[in-house]
């Protein structure tokens, strides 16, 4: 929602970033799940804009709403929560798991005129859909001063 100048050492740092998200999944981190490694993962997000609101649409396939929390918080918006791995049968053993499980955040800034009290949150589907309406922002004016 804020532009921002666009820097060849940011792309190279997306780019190491997905990197080791891609051979993260092979490698197990420490968690305190009690299926032993939790990944820590960032779901993918859409941010749109109309000329009434923002949107923010995140995806959370597997994720109920009760495992998500939207806040707000100086000028920055936070969606965090965790998508839990479920066994549903003890019978059943899994020979590969590649979807990402445990805990995530993502957090965006705010524009001016971002009506922080009107922001509402919809779950459908597996997708997490932020509202941001807007507010007029008011435009700076001239005053005259009279000197004495």
């Amino acid at each position: 929602m804020t532009l921002v100048n666009w820097s060849p050492f940011r792309e190279f740092e997306d780019l190491f970033d997905r990197y080791n998200r891609v051979f993260s999944r092979s490698l197990p981190t420490t968690g305190d799940s009690e299926e032993g490694a939790v990944v820590q993962w960032r779901p993918a997000a859409n941010i749109s804009e109309t000329k009434d609101e923002y949107l923010i649409k995140a995806e959370l396939p597997e994720v109920e709403k009760k495992d998500v929390e939207v806040t707000v918080h100086d000028g920055v918006i936070t969606i965090r929560g965790e998508r839990r791995f479920e066994r549903t049968d003890d019978s059943e053993r899994q020979h590969r798991v590649e979807s990402f499980y445990g805990k995530f955040e993502r957090s965006f800034s705010l524009p001016a005129d971002a009506d922080e009290s009107k922001i509402y949150a919809e779950s459908k589907d597996g997708v997490l859909k932020v509202r941001i309406p807007k507010t007029e922002v008011m435009k700076p004016k001239a005053v005259e001063i009279k000197v004495r």
